[in-house]
Formats: structure tokens, sequence, C-alpha cells
């Protein structure tokens, strides 16, 4: 997998690089982003990008190759085929980005790498990236009570999932690309 993953009408996305790396520690740390997620230090982005075999930094850009987001895709190596997606995080909001991102997220883990499950977490607060999961297609699989601390205070997670038939009947419906 190099280079450019998947593409849309308005997005790509690709494998992430080492010059990425800014970009990417940028939008874990920029404060709209950070109370909803858990970064990881560069060190680790680093490892992913130069030596990753089970994990995937990806990044979502415009076709001119300005990027609007970053995706971080883990269980590439799992036997069951399911993918967890562990940061997807728009840097341009408010654009549509996300649902286009979603989409070809989706095609790359379904129809290029023949996943069959897909899943990520969410916590319970954060309504704008639910619904967007959700509009999406993800289904609700679960609640995860008190199970992270952000700021000395336990947080819940949502889980959400999508399988391979599930995401072959929204393309059916021409719902997906």
């Amino acid at each position: 997998m190099k280079g450019i993953l998947a593409e849309g009408p308005r997005l790509r996305l690709r494998r992430a690089e080492e010059s990425d790396l800014p970009y990417i520690m940028k939008l874990e740390f920029a404060p709209e982003n950070l109370k909803f997620i858990v970064p990881f230090e560069e060190a680790f982005h680093h490892k992913i990008i130069t030596e990753g075999k089970a994990s995937l930094d990806i990044i979502v850009e415009r076709p001119d190759g300005t990027p609007v987001g970053y995706i971080l895709m883990n269980g590439l190596l799992t036997e069951a085929k399911e993918a967890e997606w562990t940061h997807f995080i728009m840097g341009e909001k408010g654009k549509g980005y996300g649902h286009e991102a979603m989409k070809l997220i989706k095609a790359l883990t379904f129809r290029e790498l023949g996943f069959h499950r897909a899943w990520l977490d969410c916590k319970d607060y954060n309504a704008r990236a639910l619904h967007l999961y959700q509009s999406e297609g993800m289904v609700r699989e679960g609640l995860i009570r008190d199970t992270i601390i952000t700021n000395g205070k336990y947080e819940n997670l949502v889980i959400l999932g999508m399988l391979e038939r599930e995401y072959e009947a929204r393309r059916q419906q021409h719902l997906e690309y």
C-alpha cells in the first residue's frame, strides 16, 4: 500500500509520509480535537510510517495535495479481518469532508483490503462525530462506561461498527463508493 489508497470526487486518501508528522501532531494536539481523542506521541506515528505493518497512518487530502484530515487504521494483520479506525480527525470541519473521508475509508477497508468488519469508538458527548458515523451507516454496538480518564474525570465511549455485508447493502443502494 503505497501512495494513493482511495480517491473520491473531492478528496483522496494516501499513505502518510515522515513529512506529514507535523500535520498529524498538529491535528491530534489541537484544542478542539484533543478533548475528543487520546493523542499519541510523534515517535509512535514515526514508527507506524516507517516500520508499520499492522497499522497505517492515512492523510486525507484534496487533489492538490492540501491535507484536510488524518485517519489511523489498526488491525491490518488480524486473522478476523477486523479493522479499527482509531483516529478519524478532520482539520477542516463543516465542509462535508468527513462524509467523503468516511466513504473512502470504508471503500478502502471493505473493497480494497477485504475486511469483514470495521469499528471505532467515540466519546459519548461528541455529538458531531456520532452524527457523522451513524449517518454513514455505522451501527451503535455498545457503550463502555467510565473507561478512560480525561482531566481527572471518567468518560464513556460509544462503540460503532460496520460489517462487510452492511457496507455492500449500502453500496447496492448507491450510498457508498
